[in-house]
């Protein structure tokens, strides 16, 4: 297994790679690799055969961040990750640094964003207006510096896996986006590196992201005509916050396709949740 830092090399090896008609699967992390991570580079593996390759890229990408977020806490751990993903039977793992990313940042002419306007707007865009800007410019540049067929997401970010696909057809980007399922905790708690931020009765009071969708779900499918989207977002909320540290940023339903809230929830509506556990801002979401 290779770790390679340079954009420049990394380029070379995947025009090799595809003049060898050499089938390339990308999962692009931020690293901090959890098993929910390793059940994607599975996925990738089915996809392209023993004879592909794998690139996990391992990047904690500035330009997604806010400046009062966690972008200097975030977890970081690359000789973890290079042993897992050897493990998990990764063929690269790209880990540039920001300067090889965004170059022009040094001198003020890095000026070129990839921007999606829909599907984008709600939820994550609300509470983190410049977040999904910055997702797409990295993702945008990770695909044409890795060159791949595919590349696999999760689907505990389904917002963000919804954009990306956006993009990639909307750009004729050559390549087929692939989500995998959410991976839980055995408790239910959805997988994420900032989980490592949950200490002490933390951890217990998270567990309010996962129960409040199976509390939404039991009530959706006990009453086929629906339920009000406004009353059950109230009921949620208040359920949410009998933690003591929780404060939830949002609740919401949407259709699954187009992600536009609706004002009825029925089976086959998506909910999504973001809640504040102390400090750590968690999601998840599920069909109903």
């Amino acid at each position: 297994m290779k770790v390679l830092r340079s954009v420049q090399r990394m380029q070379r090896l995947a025009q090799a790679w595809r003049r060898a008609s050499v089938p390339v699967a990308l999962v692009p992390t931020m690293g901090y690799l959890h098993a929910g991570h390793l059940s994607l580079v599975k996925r990738a593996r089915v996809l392209i055969g023993s004879k592909g390759r794998i690139v996990v890229s391992i990047y904690v990408n500035p330009t997604q961040f806010a400046p009062n977020e966690d972008f200097s806490k975030y977890p970081r751990d690359l000789s973890h990750d290079t042993r897992l993903c050897r493990d998990a039977g990764v063929d690269v793992i790209f880990a540039p640094s920001d300067t090889e990313m965004y170059a022009g940042k040094r001198d003020g002419s890095f000026s070129t964003y990839v921007v999606e306007e829909k599907l984008s707007a709600g939820m994550e865009g609300v509470s983190r207006p410049t977040h999904f800007r910055g997702v797409t410019t990295v993702v945008a540049k990770l695909f044409n510096i890795v060159l791949p067929q595919f590349a696999v997401f999760g689907a505990k970010d389904y917002q963000q896996a919804a954009v990306i696909k956006r993009m990639v057809c909307d750009l004729n980007l050559p390549l087929k986006i692939i989500v995998g399922p959410t991976y839980r905790e055995s408790d239910g708690l959805a997988m994420s590196s900032r989980n490592k931020y949950l200490k002490g009765e933390l951890r217990a009071q998270a567990l309010a992201l996962s129960r409040s969708l199976a509390k939404a779900r039991s009530l959706v499918r006990s009453q086929p005509k629906g339920v009000s989207a406004k009353l059950l977002k109230s009921e949620l909320k208040a359920f949410i916050e009998r933690e003591p540290q929780a404060r939830v940023d949002y609740v919401e339903f949407f259709e699954p396709n187009t992600l536009v809230p609706v004002k009825s929830v029925k089976r086959g509506t998506h909910m999504a949740v973001a809640v504040f556990i102390g400090k750590t801002r968690l999601i998840d979401n599920a069909e109903m």
